[in-house]
This record gives structure tokens, sequence and C-alpha cells, in this order.
């Protein structure tokens, strides 16, 4: 749960820089060309191509494609759209996509972990239960797309790192998780980019170095090293705890028109479904699991 908390409070930034600084000012293809080339650019220099099963390598780069490529293409789009708080209340059903693709992969259904994310789930929509815009349908749809990219990704990278006996530390292999993500954001920009909306300005090209380096190049692979390590029930918790992270930095720094009472009453309730999930939940699906084997 380190790695996952640690992360959420990087990537609570992350909405908000978005949304302020690039959304309808920078060419969003070229915003996420440029995050992605300087993530991949952290890991290059760590790459190991000699022992490393060549399937191996090419489910990464698919993961990474999904995950990281196809993911932003649809993320930054919503900003378009959509108002930051309202990329924030439409990924509140990130946590049932990763825990039924978690399952599909493993050829079982849990419905205990989907307590949790029920339980997290009504926790950020609480939060962000609010007025919606002309927008919203396309909206909802282009930010259900980030969600379900953004799932199938990490549990995908925690699938291949249970089924696959890999001697090398995670970082040796991980820059092929963002050459894939590489593969998929040039294609974008080669097909939908406009090179007219380059950043203009030094906060703005701050803010995708950030980005890029920081938020994607170090958290994407903290956060997937941290899916590994945590059950399908947890995993679901933790994406939604970045609504209320996104929520307060929008508090505390831009001053956003927030509901302080929603905040707490919601925050609270992804804090008991994390709760519920290591108390009650785990020891249930151990049960059931055990019970389907004999």
């Amino acid at each position: 749960m380190g790695y996952l908390s640690a992360v959420t409070l990087l990537w609570a930034f992350s909405f908000s820089l978005i949304g302020v600084y690039l959304a309808g000012q920078v060419d969003s293809w070229f915003s996420v060309l440029m995050r992605v080339a300087l993530a991949s650019v952290v890991f290059l220099p760590f790459l190991k191509f000699k022992g490393v099963d060549k399937g191996l390598i090419a489910k990464l780069m698919v993961v990474g494609g999904f995950q990281l490529g196809l993911m932003y293409c649809f993320y930054y789009q919503s900003f378009l759209l959509l108002s930051v708080p309202e990329v924030l209340l439409f990924t509140v059903f990130t946590p049932i996509y990763v825990t039924l693709i978690y399952d599909l992969l493993k050829r079982r259904f849990s419905p205990w972990y989907l307590v949790t994310a029920v339980i997290a789930v009504a926790g950020a929509a609480f939060i962000k239960f609010a007025g919606i815009n002309d927008n919203f349908i396309v909206g909802f749809l282009v930010v259900q797309g980030a969600n379900i990219c953004f799932a199938i990704g990490q549990v995908g990278y925690k699938y291949l790192m249970e089924k696959y006996q890999v001697d090398l530390p995670q970082h040796a292999i991980f820059g092929y998780f963002y050459l894939g993500a590489l593969c998929v954001a040039t294609v974008a920009f080669a097909l939908m980019g406009n090179i007219d909306k380059m950043p203009t300005t030094n906060t703005q090209w701050g803010v995708l170095i950030y980005l890029g380096l920081i938020a994607s190049g170090l958290g994407y692979f903290a956060w997937n090293k941290g899916a590994t390590m945590v059950n399908a029930g947890a995993l679901a918790v933790m994406n939604n705890a970045l609504v209320p992270a996104g929520l307060i930095v929008n508090i505390v720094i831009w001053n956003r028109d927030v509901d302080i009472t929603q905040l707490a009453i919601g925050g609270a309730i992804i804090l008991l479904s994390l709760w519920v999930n290591e108390t009650w939940v785990k020891r249930k699906v151990e049960q059931s699991y055990q019970t389907s084997t004999r």
C-alpha cells in the first residue's frame, strides 16, 4: 500500500495541472507524446535486452500501450469536454473495471471484491455529486475509455508479474511498458496532432516536463509495482483515493468551489471501503477460493 499511497499524493496534482495549464492551450496529442517520451527516457538506461522472454516484452508493450498510450489519448481529450472536478467524478468507475478485468484474467469471479469496489465508488460519487454540463454524454464516454484502458494496463501488469518468473528487478524491464505507450502516442500525434498549438510559455513546458519525468516516469513504475503487492480489492480502492486527493489539491491551491462537508464524508466512506477490504473481504475471498479448489 505504501507505493500506491505515495503515487496517489503525487498524481493528485496532475488533474489540476492539466486542466489549468494545458487543456485548450497546448495540443493534447503533443502533450501525450511529450509526457510518454519523457517517461521513456527515465527507464531506457535501465532496460535489459538479454535474458528477457520475448513474449513478456511484447505483452509489456501492449500493457503500456493501453495503460499509458491509449489512456492518455482519452484522458487529455476529456479535459476539453469537462472541468477538472467532472473528470474526477467520472473516474469513480475505474475500481469496478479493475476488479472485473482481474477476475476475468484469473478465469474466476469473486463477488466479495465488488463489495469493496462499490463502497469506494459510493464514496467518490458522494464527493463529486454535482451538476453536469452539455458535454456530459460525450465527456462521460471519453473518461470511461480512459478508465478502461487504465484498468486493463494495471491489471495486465499485475497478471504478467504473477505469471512470469522474472529474475531481473522490475525497473530493468519496465522500459518496455513505456516503449509500447510511445508507439501509440507517436501514431496518435502523427495522425491528429496540431503543430500550431505547441507550448509557448515556460510554465507550460515545466508542467509537461514534471508530468513526463515525475508523474509518469516514476509514478507509473511505482504504481504498477505497488499493484503487484496488493489484492484486487485494495487496488480498486486506491484508484478512487485519487478523487479526494485531487479535490484537496484543487481546494488548497486553486480554490475550487467544493463542498468541504461532502469531501469529508465521501473521504470517510472511501477509507471505510479500505478497512472493509483489509479486515473482511480478504478473508472471505481466500475462503471462497479455497472452497472452489477442493
